[in-house]
């Protein structure tokens, strides 16, 4: 079964971190990264660029509206992904808990991917 596992943080608790912590942080990112593709779970894996970076979409009584930036009601924003094989959600979890952002703040959401079937 595959995972999403959706990594959050507030982005400017992030560009606050003393640069040393979040060479770290990225360093514990990388061999975390290694370690899931030597052992095949992972499947896909990204670092977003900076949520201003980004242009949000709408539709409104059939009016598509363009927003440049993001669009969140919280100041937690998506970070980046990782698409994980795991035969359970339990080592889904464990995975998640392994990812380094948390211990600066980060919150990672887990969530079973479904397949969409082709027509």
């Amino acid at each position: 079964m595959q995972y999403m596992l959706m990594c959050c943080f507030d982005e400017d608790r992030w560009t606050a971190l003393p640069q040393a912590q979040k060479d770290a942080v990225m360093q514990d990112y990388g061999e975390l990264i290694r370690s899931l593709m030597q052992s095949g779970q992972c499947r896909a894996s990204v670092k977003l660029q900076p949520s201003t970076s980004s242009t949000t979409l709408r539709e409104k009584n059939g009016k598509l509206t363009i927003i440049d930036g993001p669009y969140a009601e919280s100041k937690e924003l998506l970070g980046g992904y990782h698409l994980v094989e795991c035969k359970d959600l339990d080592e889904a979890l464990a995975i998640a808990a392994r990812i380094p952002t948390l211990r600066v703040g980060g919150t990672i959401e887990v969530r079973p991917v479904e397949s969409i079937a082709e027509p």
